[in-house]
């Protein structure tokens, strides 16, 4: 596994409705472009609501009907919340941050 094949998307402020678009035109693009492993960072995401989770399981379905992956990093409490109501944290893999994410993709490829 080469670092061209894995691409990372950091959205910033909030992921709702307004924003959770620009999400998916940004994965469609990556799935285009042939790369195997998106990493969404929710470092700098203060907030996530239900577009935005919508926007996510799309873009995670579409990965994974061209055989990529979709892995999330460092979300905050009230994005853990919502993933674990919406039993999301079964569907997601879900790192602490880059690091971990980094080690245990290289460790398995």
């Amino acid at each position: 596994m080469d670092n061209h094949q894995i691409k990372i998307i950091k959205p910033s402020g909030s992921l709702d409705a307004s924003t959770s678009q620009e999400l998916r035109s940004q994965i469609t693009e990556l799935i285009q472009n042939g790369v195997k492993i998106v990493l969404v960072d929710f470092q700098d995401v203060t907030f996530m609501d239900s577009s935005g989770l919508g926007a996510l399981v799309l873009s995670f379905k579409a990965l994974r009907a061209v055989d990529s992956q979709l892995f999330i990093c460092s979300v905050n409490q009230q994005i853990k919340i919502l993933f674990d109501l919406t039993g999301m944290d079964k569907v997601f893999t879900i790192f602490a941050n880059q690091d971990e994410f980094y080690q245990s993709v290289f460790s398995h490829s």
